[in-house]
């Protein structure tokens, strides 16, 4: 990627950064704008106080909307097909059933943990919470614990498999912003989430449950399908597991093979693809979760259409990140930026994590946290490796996280189901999410020796 000269004087671009920034924040947080015509307003106030041709900030918000429309906007929309098909034929529930059903006494906040983990694999945060957190209250009515000794282990996978591991938006964007490979970004974001779901799951869920005993609901009733089919657990995970699998297996098969010309990789490049692995995935789902369970070719296609409404609103947002992304490339800030950190000797994992970490505590949001920090980050990973430009990608993902609060929709959905106060929730959930995110920083820095 060629290096963009800076349009205007570094104290112009960095004002008009800032105060593109600072306008989105407001226009969030204050104004209660929808994040897309807030991520437009601010693309063009970026173009406008840099001093751009207004054609020009035109052509590069709607370049940039349009390449990752078409990257990320796919994804997401098979991602949430998959999520739905699991979810509707009582895959999850199978998952959830086998792994808990297993455990008891003290393993239980860490068969919560590989639950969240793997409903996280497949599904954005918001759909893997409503869908689990019937089970976390049975789990603790059965077990006679706090609900946040069992719900904040389940919680932490979910929320690392959104901020680490791809096809979630989050990473995928960043790996589309920053040009890393996605195979071997997929691995390292599985190496990263480990240790750090243990820290913030099952080992800080048993010390949050000390400070805050929450009972679970006294009635509740678990829905089940109808005629109670469901896949087995082994279809279950082994259909769940594929678009990992296929995506992990080109970034192998690039690895050992390393030639463009042998016929080995150009299949692996090809069925490695984010975009033909999710679609191989949907496909396989519909046989195992949708035919295998009983669904006629009607209900097959009610589940799929009903996926995708509800993924209009983070499709649009998506999109204008990636214009308001290329509205900042185009102007030459992330040239700056690269050429200050360079001069200053700043890490550049450590800073990619500070600035999600701001942006993130400003609005609220974990996927304008990454767009925004992966934006500014791009000129900062020329020369460097794949695997290092992956942890990049990781450590965007890692500040993402940090620390929710009342300006983050997932703070008031968790509260609400744990039924608990804003004070509890913060010292909850909200540290929980710090926990994460600074263990995922730490994580990202010791792999950083080794890569």
């Amino acid at each position: 990627m060629d290096v963009v000269d800076p349009v205007a004087a570094g104290w112009q671009l960095l004002t008009a950064a800032l105060v593109a920034i600072a306008l989105i924040v407001v226009l969030i947080t204050v104004v209660r704008m929808h994040p897309f015509l807030a991520l437009i307003l601010g693309a063009l106030a970026v173009g406008l106080l840099a001093g751009q041709d207004m054609n020009d900030v035109l052509t590069s918000f709607t370049t940039g909307f349009g390449t990752t429309a078409a990257g990320v906007g796919s994804l997401i929309a098979l991602g949430a097909i998959f999520a739905k098909l699991l979810a509707d034929s009582g895959g999850a529930d199978q998952i959830v059933d086998t792994i808990v059903g297993r455990a008891s006494g003290r393993a239980l906040p860490w068969a919560m943990a590989l639950v969240g983990a793997l409903i996280g694999l497949p599904m954005f945060f918001e759909i893997g919470l409503v869908l689990l957190m019937p089970v976390i209250y049975l789990v603790a009515r059965r077990s006679r614990l706090s609900l946040v000794t069992v719900g904040i282990p389940a919680l932490a996978g979910l929320s690392a498999m959104h901020g680490f591991v791809p096809p979630h938006p989050g990473p995928v964007i960043a790996i589309q912003n920053l040009h890393a490979d996605l195979g071997v970004t997929l691995g390292l974001g599985i190496l990263v989430a480990i240790p750090t779901i243990i820290v913030a799951g099952p080992l800080w869920g048993s010390l949050a449950g000390r400070w805050v005993v929450v009972e679970p609901p006294s009635t509740w009733e678990r829905d089940e399908r109808p005629d109670g089919r469901r896949p087995s657990f082994g279809v279950t995970l082994a259909t769940v597991l594929l678009p990992v699998v296929l995506m992990l297996g080109k970034a192998v098969v690039d690895i050992v093979v390393d030639d463009p010309d042998d016929r080995v990789q150009q299949v692996a490049d090809v069925i490695g693809n984010p975009f033909v692995a999710l679609l191989v995935a949907v496909l396989v789902a519909m046989l195992t979760f949708g035919v295998g369970t009983g669904m006629g070719r009607r209900e097959i296609s009610e589940t799929v259409s009903a996926s995708l409404p509800p993924i209009a609103g983070i499709l649009l947002i998506v999109a204008a990140g990636g214009g308001f992304k290329q509205v900042l490339v185009d102007t030459g800030i992330g040239t700056l930026l690269a050429d200050w950190a360079k001069d200053a000797n700043v890490s550049v994992l450590l800073l990619a994590w500070v600035l999600a970490v701001l942006i993130r505590l400003a609005t609220g949001s974990a996927t304008v946290a990454t767009i925004t920090a992966s934006s500014l980050m791009v000129d900062l990973v020329q020369g460097m490796s794949t695997g290092e430009t992956s942890l990049v990608v990781l450590a965007v993902g890692a500040g993402s996280l940090f620390f929710s609060h009342v300006n983050d929709a997932g703070f008031w959905l968790v509260k609400e189901y744990f039924g608990m106060s804003v004070g509890q929730t913060v010292r909850t959930w909200s540290l929980m999410e710090t926990v994460l995110s600074v263990t995922g920083l730490l994580a990202v820095l010791l792999l950083g020796v080794f890569v």
